[in-house]
């Protein structure tokens, strides 16, 4: 669709938008739903006094919707896992394993390498932190540990996992993009993906042998841990995801797999009636302990509409701003004069951040830079892989620290902390595009284009 407002006018309006998102946020800390509500009918006013129809807008605010129906659906399945493995003591017997395994010294760093693992395993950065990451939540919490430190290292290992992983979506997509062999762009992101790994453990071993477990928090904890009791049942559905992981079914037919398995536990000993109610409204315990409560009262598929409206309202903003040409006003002129190999990457970067803060869908994030600045990369005689493993080292990566994308909204509703208090922690995020800077700037591991 060709824009019809100015490349001027449309950098002064995606201007206009962030000061709206950042005063809402971060200075009056509201929720990301009204500030959204107010940037879209904002791009809608503007878009209308230049001559576009109100139809025209409607149109791309419905097309933008349509990229997150699939994760949508993917977060009320995770939401009635949560309460599933809750109720049926998958969660509690992890926390209790996790609790009566590790050392707090060395916790962050343990918690960190397993996340990668798994997210290695599995392919999704949502699968894993909605598992493994929710039970080690619980245990860092009980540990006395700050949850924003540990729900950022959590994340750190997911999204390392997921973007390392040949069977994340986000992965094959940047692959996808840039018309690249897939191993070859995965080896390729080692270059600024390892040495970004490396110092977040190593951040995470700092931080993990500042921390001092004080006495009442200990005792507190050990009489937490006497009311959580294993069950050998947990195995089972932890076996399956692992099976569906290998076997690489998709992630929605994965966990209704699992959501099907676990159910079957949960009506062993639960009426019909109890089982849907537990999968819309999710798990409740008996304990009165506020911390307990805290670690278990989770799940549900009515626990994500919060969620939902936020990705809802964050993807119409982001459909407008590209189906009506805003962001390509503002970038495409910028693209066509780059010159350098150093500038072409680090325009590259900041648009796929850009857009993560303006859109809210890393898809997106990672396809508008991708496509913006693929012949500037040939240009610079820079490889396709280096345009790959720049949109992942923004595009991909950087969706977890805004608090009205999609994956950043997920993670706040999954772990209990908001994506203000966890961004700062969540150091893999941040130095992955750092790293990619590095490279520009020095050309250690920046693939040439071959002659």
């Amino acid at each position: 669709m060709v824009h019809k407002l100015s490349g001027r006018l449309s950098f002064v309006l995606l201007i206009a938008i962030i000061v709206i998102l950042a005063t809402g946020i971060i200075s009056f800390g509201l929720s990301p739903i009204a500030p959204l509500l107010v940037a879209i009918g904002l791009i809608m006013i503007v878009a209308r006094l230049c001559g576009v129809s109100w139809l025209t807008s409607q149109a791309a605010l419905i097309k933008g919707l349509e990229s997150g129906i699939a994760p949508i659906f993917l977060f009320l399945l995770i939401g009635a896992m949560i309460a599933l493995w809750s109720s049926t003591g998958v969660i509690p017997t992890m926390i209790w394993a996790g609790f009566k395994i590790l050392n707090p010294t060395w916790f962050l760093p343990t918690a960190l390498m397993t996340m990668a693992v798994v997210g290695t395993v599995i392919g999704s950065a949502f699968t894993t932190l909605s598992t493994v990451g929710v039970a080690f939540m619980g245990i860092g919490t009980l540990m006395g540990l700050n949850p924003a430190l540990v729900a950022g290292t959590l994340l750190s290992g997911a999204i390392f996992g997921d973007k390392s992983s040949p069977l994340s979506d986000s992965t094959n997509l940047a692959s996808a993009i840039s018309e690249t062999d897939l191993f070859a762009h995965i080896k390729n992101l080692m270059w600024t993906t390892l040495p970004a790994l490396i110092l977040t453990l190593l951040l995470a071993v700092g931080f993990g042998l500042g921390h001092e477990t004080h006495q009442d928090i200990s005792q507190q904890s050990s009489a937490m841990m006497a009311v959580l009791q294993p069950t050998w049942w947990a195995i089972v559905p932890i076996f399956v995801l692992i099976v569906t992981a290998f076997l690489k079914i998709p992630a929605v037919a994965a966990l209704t797999i699992n959501i099907f398995v676990s159910s079957i536990a949960f009506l062993a000993d639960h009426s019909v009636q109890s089982w849907s109610v537990l999968l819309v409204d999710g798990f409740k315990t008996t304990s009165t302990d506020p911390t307990l409560t805290a670690l278990l009262n989770r799940g549900g598929m009515a626990s994500m509409m919060s969620t939902v409206m936020i990705i809802l309202l964050a993807l119409a903003m982001g459909g407008l701003l590209n189906g009506l040409g805003i962001l390509k006003a503002v970038m495409a002129p910028v693209a066509k004069h780059l010159k350098s190999s150093r500038s072409v990457i680090l325009a590259t970067l900041a648009t796929g951040i850009a857009a993560n803060f303006l859109v809210g869908e890393q898809y997106l994030a990672t396809i508008l830079p991708g496509q913006l600045f693929k012949d500037s990369f040939k240009r610079v005689n820079l490889s396709p892989l280096a345009l790959g493993r720049t949109i992942e080292d923004s595009g991909t990566v950087m969706n977890y620290l805004v608090p009205w994308g999609v994956a950043g909204a997920f993670a706040a509703q999954t772990l209990h902390v908001s994506v203000i208090d966890f961004a700062p922690f969540t150091f893999f995020a941040i130095l992955s595009p750092v790293m990619s800077v590095v490279t520009a700037f020095t050309g250690i591991g920046l693939k040439q284009k071959k002659q």
